[in-house]
């Protein structure tokens, strides 16, 4: 039988994976993260992942790294179609996978795994190698594909104000929620009895405005974000193909809110 896009339940091991076929953020305490000065990110990283799949939990502690390396804008989408193994994860939402296999059909991929890293929304890896992940980053920055439009963030009385670059092409202007750190006790399935910490799990993602090619200012009033959570929110620059899937990433920045 072909392979098509969406979960298989086989549940088979493929190279140690599973194989399965806006507002912004809440001005009270943000600010643009020193840890993620733009003109030192190599990129983002968007982690696919499940509390039910019992080779995530290497991946998810490698997406921590990336994240407080400092140098990574990292997210990562909790799927929903392992929770038949007997545990539902507690992070996972029916658009994140929905996004998964918008990414499989722009990369013209017949199935999706986890754990599973799209890097700048170009190219897919294993989730769980770190050094492979970085490798395509700096792949990328060398083609010209890294973070090229400039893209900055700031509070302007009650909006907040997105400012982005002058560049080539169109694309989106995405806004993605994540909370900063959430420690699950995996109760059933693959992963029972483990206590896994999940960095930077996203709950909703937006599109908040469209980019011509031309700098723009995208402003939000502070009325549509008060139910941010903790955490903070990506702000990604991203092309769609000519089937609506999320591809390309061309700008990116993130504003976290300070924990004091």
């Amino acid at each position: 039988m072909p392979n098509t896009i969406g979960p298989q339940r086989s549940g088979i091991f493929r190279n140690g994976l599973r194989s399965v076929g806006v507002s912004l953020c809440l001005f009270g305490g943000l600010s643009a993260g020193a840890a993620y000065a733009q003109d030192q990110l190599k990129g983002v990283v968007e982690l696919f992942t499940s509390q039910g799949c019992a080779s995530c939990p290497p991946a998810d502690a490698n997406l921590r790294k990336l994240i407080q390396n400092g140098d990574v804008i990292g997210l990562s989408y909790h799927v929903d179609y392992w929770n038949y193994l007997g545990w539902t994860d507690s992070l996972a939402s029916k658009e994140n996978t929905e996004r998964q296999y918008g990414y499989a059909r722009a990369l013209g991929r017949n199935n999706v795994y986890t754990p599973q890293a799209v890097v700048n929304g170009r190219d897919h890896v294993k989730g769980a190698d770190i050094q492979t992940i970085y490798r395509r980053l700096d792949d990328f920055n060398k083609a010209g594909e890294g973070l090229n439009v400039p893209i900055s963030t700031e509070r302007v009385g009650d909006e907040i104000e997105i400012d982005i670059g002058a560049g080539q092409g169109k694309a989106e202007v995405v806004v993605a929620y994540f909370n900063r750190e959430q420690v699950v006790d995996v109760q059933k399935g693959e992963n029972q009895g483990k206590t896994i910490s999940y960095w930077h799990s996203v709950y909703d993602v937006q599109t908040v405005g469209m980019w011509d090619g031309k700098a723009m200012t995208v402003k939000l009033p502070a009325s549509v974000m008060s139910k941010a959570k903790s955490g903070g929110c990506a702000v990604l620059l991203q092309k769609m193909d000519t089937a609506g899937n999320p591809s390309a990433i061309v700008g990116a920045n993130v504003l976290m809110q300070s924990e004091g």
